[in-house]
């Protein structure tokens, strides 16, 4: 699998971002493909974004019923990892 359909798309929140500012080291989120490894995710982050990555720490989210009306849907299952970079280093693409 390539780097660019291992990661999908940053996940940027406010919950995030607060927690990017109050750690020492570096902390982002991806949204990144279901059968991604840990160690597929962090030699992708580091080809795309040339940054050094110390830890990689991945979850699953659980699909969430919606009603619109009187329809009934699911969101799509997904899963999230969080990548803590070597302290000193930023993603500059996604910084504020």
């Amino acid at each position: 699998m390539e780097p660019e359909q291992i990661i999908l798309e940053p996940i940027i929140t406010e919950k995030t971002v607060t927690e990017r500012a109050a750690r020492p080291a570096s902390r982002y989120v991806f949204k990144v493909h279901l059968n991604a490894t840990k160690v597929a995710i962090k030699q992708a982050v580091e080809k795309i974004f040339k940054v050094k990555v110390a830890d990689v720490n991945t979850t699953y989210v659980r699909p969430k019923q919606r009603i619109m009306g009187k329809n009934i849907g699911r969101t799509s299952r997904s899963k999230k990892a969080y990548i803590t970079l070597v302290s000193g280093q930023k993603i500059q693409e996604l910084e504020a």
